[in-house]
């Protein structure tokens, strides 16, 4: 069942409405759960409620480690200290619609029915459109992302662009690359997927950063090359078709809401580990008011519904992806 809350007003059930308040509440509800059960939210943000007006997410360095001291050698003291913080604030979210008494003196079903579904449609969609929005905007390089008429950060913990070449350590450990220029091959992928394994922490420890997932726009150039890439377990480039340890290792998404909002002539590709996005907070999406949706009888006897939300989704720990294909990135393949 769709997480959605419904209010009714006073009046409305004895209302020449009333009859048709259980209807759009099954067609909003219906809508709501075929778009919930084909987003792509959930594998590309970690989803996550609030209870906040804003949430901070923060991080603590890695300590140096045992060391060896030798027969009763004294206990070394190690330590550790708060690395890059970022704090998300939650946005509001509306819209309406109306259904007039004339509809339903006139008994006109299906205009009774369009308007919620166009109405939840747009809602779900405009969920898919944001969250696309902010990844689109960072392989752009844009430190913001607008987005009807409202800015949105793209940047991490550490004020960088999610995708950037110079990720800082807190601890001055070295800067860090997850923005590479080379377009996609086997070749760029299992360069990229290398560079990702060897990540670093602030205090320059291995992470064991393991990416299982492509996402690409709806682009037919990039499709055939990443399927081309992982889809056989041969590899079609050595005389005697050698092993393809890519096949049968990535998860592929195909995100065409990405493709509005990227410079024309881009083809980028985006590797993720969600299970590191999980726990370090890589990707965030923070639901702080599920969907509500009122009804009313407004003043020109018009059966009023009003949606509102609160949600926000940004970027913390840039290390849970990289993205290729970015003009003026790190090249990961020579010549």
């Amino acid at each position: 069942m769709a997480n959605i809350t419904f209010m009714e007003g006073a009046g409305v059930a004895d209302s020449v409405f009333g009859k048709s308040q259980a209807p759009i509440r099954m067609f909003v509800e219906k809508k709501a759960e075929a778009f919930e059960q084909n987003s792509m939210l959930p594998h590309i943000f970690t989803m996550g409620t609030s209870k906040h007006w804003a949430e901070k997410f923060t991080s603590m360095t890695a300590m140096d480690g045992f060391q060896p001291v030798g027969e009763n050698g004294d206990y070394p003291v190690d330590g550790m200290q708060e690395s890059y913080s970022k704090q998300m604030e939650h946005m509001v979210w509306k819209d309406s619609f109306s259904i007039s008494r004339e509809i339903i003196d006139d008994s006109m079903t299906m205009d009774l029915k369009k308007k919620p579904a166009a109405f939840v449609t747009g809602y779900y969609r405009t969920r898919e459109r944001f969250g696309s929005a902010l990844y689109a905007a960072a392989i752009g390089k844009k430190t913001v992302a607008s987005f009807m008429g409202k800015n949105f950060s793209t940047t991490g913990a550490d004020e960088k662009c999610v995708f950037a070449t110079d990720h800082p350590s807190i601890l001055k450990k070295g800067n860090q690359s997850n923005q590479f220029a080379d377009a996609f091959s086997v070749d760029a992928l299992s360069a990229a997927e290398s560079k990702m394994q060897d990540f670093r922490g602030d205090n320059g420890e291995i992470l064991a950063v393991a990416p299982d997932t492509i996402m690409i726009p709806n682009d037919y150039k990039l499709k055939k090359d990443v399927f081309a890439a992982i889809g056989a377990d041969k590899d079609p480039n050595t005389a005697n078709n050698g092993f393809n340890y890519q096949f049968g290792r990535w998860n592929v998404i195909i995100n065409p809401y990405l493709n509005p909002f990227l410079t024309k002539g881009l083809a980028p590709w985006i590797l993720l580990d969600m299970n590191y996005s999980e726990e370090h907070g890589g990707a965030v999406w923070l639901d702080r008011v599920a969907l509500e949706v009122k009804s009313k009888i407004a003043e020109n006897d018009a059966n009023m519904w009003k949606g509102y939300a609160r949600f926000i989704a940004g970027f913390n720990d840039w290390r849970f992806a990289c993205a290729g294909g970015v003009s003026g990135g790190t090249q990961l393949i020579g010549g």
